[in-house]
């Protein structure tokens, strides 16, 4: 496996960590939020779960591919990425 593969999964290794985290605290708000809101904001988590395991299956054939089928699944995992990036976004600012 060259370096840049390698530096490419580590990264996108850290960002699913970190999303999951960011998932979590959106958990925590939702669970303080009033039952009418509370629904709304666990279809969004659940949708955003949802985009996350479609990223974190990416990265797992990612990782198993050989040297030639890893471009071609690189961007796969980058629209998943860019997805999963969005969605977050998305119910960080409705989540306020």
């Amino acid at each position: 496996m060259n370096d840049k593969r390698k530096a490419y999964e580590e990264k996108f290794d850290a960002q699913l960590s970190e999303w999951s985290a960011k998932i979590d605290l959106l958990k925590a708000k939702a669970d303080k939020a009033k039952a009418e809101v509370k629904i709304e904001y666990y279809k969004n988590i659940e949708a955003l779960q949802n985009k996350q395991n479609d990223a974190k299956a990416k990265l797992r054939a990612l990782k198993s591919a050989g040297d030639g089928a890893w471009e071609d699944l690189k961007a796969g995992a980058e629209n998943a990425w860019t997805e999963v990036k969005t969605a977050l976004h998305d119910a960080s600012t409705r989540f306020k």
